[in-house]
C-alpha cells in the first residue's frame, strides 16, 4: 500500500467547519511530515437553505452530501464533519474513518443580559431552531417564547446583539472552537439537559474501500470518544433518529464502565421520557440499544410518530 503524498479533504465554507478541517490538517500534517493537504471548500444545501428548520428540509444529512459527492467523483478523498451532523447510517461507500477527541458535549446559554436560563423573564425570547433544545427548555420553562434562528455561528451572535433575543442557545464546543468562549454564560448539562448524540465530536469520513487514506487517518482516532459516540448512536439509530425528532444521549466511560442517559420528547414538548443505563465491556456494545428499547417500551414510538 503507497502512502498518499496528497490528501484533499472536502469542507463546508461555514467558519466553524474551516476550522474543523484546518485543525485536522494541522494534526496531519505533525502526524505525517511531508505530507501535501488540499481544502476543498464547497457548499451545501444545509449552508444554503436558512429560511426553514432542518427538520423541515431534510435534516442534517443535508450538510454532507455535497461532500460525500466530491469524494464519490474523485475531487476529495476524505470529508470533516461535526459527527453530530452524520446521519446514524451511513451510504455503503464510506465509512468514518477517525473520531478526534471530543470537546465539551454540552449546550451553550448565551445572553447579553442574563447569566443563566433561569434568570430570565416570563416570555423572554429564546433563539434555537434544534427540537432536541427546545423541547427540553419548554419542559424547563413553559413561559419562554421559543423563536427559529437558523445561520452560522456569527450570524447567530449577531442577531442576538442586534436585539432579537433575550438569549440563544449554541453548541459550546463551537463557541469554543471560534474563540467566543466569552458568549458562554451558562452550560446546559445533564441530568437537567443533555445533548445531541455525538455533540463536541469532529469526524473524518472516507470511502470505506480507500484502504491507503484510512490508514492515514488513523493515528487521529481516540478510542475513548468512539466508544462512548458509538453507544450514543446506537441509542439514535434504534429510534430512527434525525433532526427531526427530538432525541438527545450522552454517554460517559469510567473505569471500563459505560453510563448512557437519553431522553425522547414530543415536538410540543409536552412531555419528555428519560432512560438511562450501565454496562461494563462485554456489554457496551448492546448499551446504546438497550436504552433505546426501554424508551421504547415507556411510550416513545408514539412519541416519534406525533
Amino acid at each position: 500500500m503507497n502512502t498518499p503524498s496528497l490528501l484533499r479533504i472536502a469542507t463546508r465554507k461555514s467558519a466553524l467547519a474551516l476550522w474543523q478541517t484546518e485543525h485536522v490538517a494541522s494534526r496531519l500534517r505533525a502526524l505525517h511530515p511531508g505530507l501535501a493537504i488540499e481544502l476543498v471548500p464547497l457548499s451545501t444545501r444545509g449552508d444554503e437553505i436558512l429560511d426553514r428548520s432542518l427538520a423541515a428540509i431534510g435534516g442534517k444529512g443535508l450538510f454532507l452530501k455535497e461532500l460525500e459527492v466530491a469524494i464519490e467523483a474523485g475531487r476529495a478523498d476524505c470529508a470533516v464533519h461535526s459527527l453530530k451532523d452524520v446521519p446514524m447510517e451511513l451510504e455503503a461507500p464510506f465509512a468514518l474513518a477517525a473520531i478526534l477527541e471530543r470537546a465539551d458535549p454540552f449546550d451553550a446559554f448565551v445572553s447579553n443580559r442574563y447569566a443563566c436560563l433561569d434568570d430570565l423573564p416570563r416570555g423572554a425570547r429564546v433563539g434555537t431552531s434544534s427540537l432536541r433544545r427546545q423541547v427540553q427548555l419548554r419542559a424547563h420553562r413553559p413561559d419562554l417564547e421559543l423563536r427559529d434562528l437558523r445561520g452560522n455561528v456569527n450570524t447567530r451572535l449577531a442577531r442576538l446583539d442586534a436585539g432579537e433575543y433575550d438569549a440563544i442557545l449554541l453548541a459550546c464546543a463551537g463557541l469554543m472552537r471560534l474563540g467566543f468562549d466569552a458568549r458562554i454564560r451558562d452550560r446546559l448539562a445533564p441530568p437537567d439537559f443533555l445533548p445531541a448524540a455525538a455533540q463536541g465530536a469532529i469526524v473524518v469520513e472516507c470511502r470505506a474501500d480507500d484502504t491507503a487514506t484510512r490508514a492515514l487517518l488513523a493515528a487521529l482516532d481516540h478510542a475513548p470518544t468512539r466508544r462512548c459516540v458509538e453507544v450514543e448512536r446506537a441509542m439514535n439509530l434504534r429510534l430512527g433518529g434525525s433532526c427531526q425528532f427530538p432525541i438527545a444521549g450522552y454517554c460517559t466511560e469510567s473505569v471500563d464502565r459505560w453510563h448512557l442517559q437519553a431522553l425522547v420528547g414530543d415536538r410540543d414538548g409536552r412531555e419528555i421520557l428519560r432512560a438511562e443505563g450501565f454496562a461494563d465491556a462485554a456489554g457496551r456494545d448492546a448499551l446504546g440499544t438497550q436504552v433505546a428499547e426501554d424508551l421504547l417500551a415507556r411510550g416513545a414510538d408514539r412519541l416519534l410518530a406525533g
